[in-house]
């Protein structure tokens, strides 16, 4: 039991790479166990903590733990602290960063208009659509039928489109100004 840690691990990694969890005969090769029985009383205990689930086939599908990550308490960007591997939460990133699935979106950053508000090129941002904003919502607004991303102000009671990149000009639009939705997170993978 000590080592469902290190089993967890090792079905996630496989389901990285493949897509799909591995039946029992394969999890008994990958886990080095000589017999199927370790694998069934395995799979019913992270069954019981959530990490897994079985679909109406049988099949072992990832429960709703198994995209957890373990979160640590802190680390300095000035200068090192003592480091310290102790206890820890954990976060499922889906959970934190998406309050409703169904309207939520994906978007890729193209441009470095927002650069100062830390979103670089490459960096993709959560989007919840919806048709509303408030001043100092950052958003994805529709401006003559072109997709931006800006924080949304207020000037002289009209909206305005403001960058967060003093060589870009605030957008004041003429005609339509449409909000795709409002920017609930963002993330980028460093390679």
């Amino acid at each position: 039991m000590e080592q469902d840690a290190q089993h967890l691990a090792k079905l996630q990694d496989y389901y990285a790479d493949h897509g799909v969890l591995p039946p029992y005969s394969t999890v008994m090769m990958l886990l080095g166990f000589k017999s199927k029985s370790p694998v069934a009383a395995l799979v019913a205990r992270l069954k019981l903590l959530g990490f897994l689930e079985a679909t109406p086939e049988k099949r072992l599908k990832p429960g709703k733990r198994f995209f957890e990550r373990p979160v640590y308490d802190s680390v300095r960007a000035g200068l090192p602290s003592p480091a310290e591997d102790t206890g820890h939460d954990t976060l499922t990133i889906d959970e934190y960063l998406v309050a409703n699935p169904s309207s939520t979106v994906l978007v890729t950053v193209k441009g470095d208009s927002m650069i100062d508000a830390g979103i670089m090129p490459g960096d993709t941002v959560v989007v919840e659509k919806r048709g509303q904003a408030s001043a100092g919502d950052m958003v994805i607004a529709i401006v003559d039928n072109e997709f931006t991303l800006k924080t949304l102000g207020n000037e002289k009671g009209k909206f305005v489109l403001i960058p967060a990149n003093p060589a870009y000009p605030v957008i004041r639009p003429q005609g339509n100004l449409e909000i795709f939705g409002i920017v609930v997170g963002q993330f980028r993978k460093y390679r």
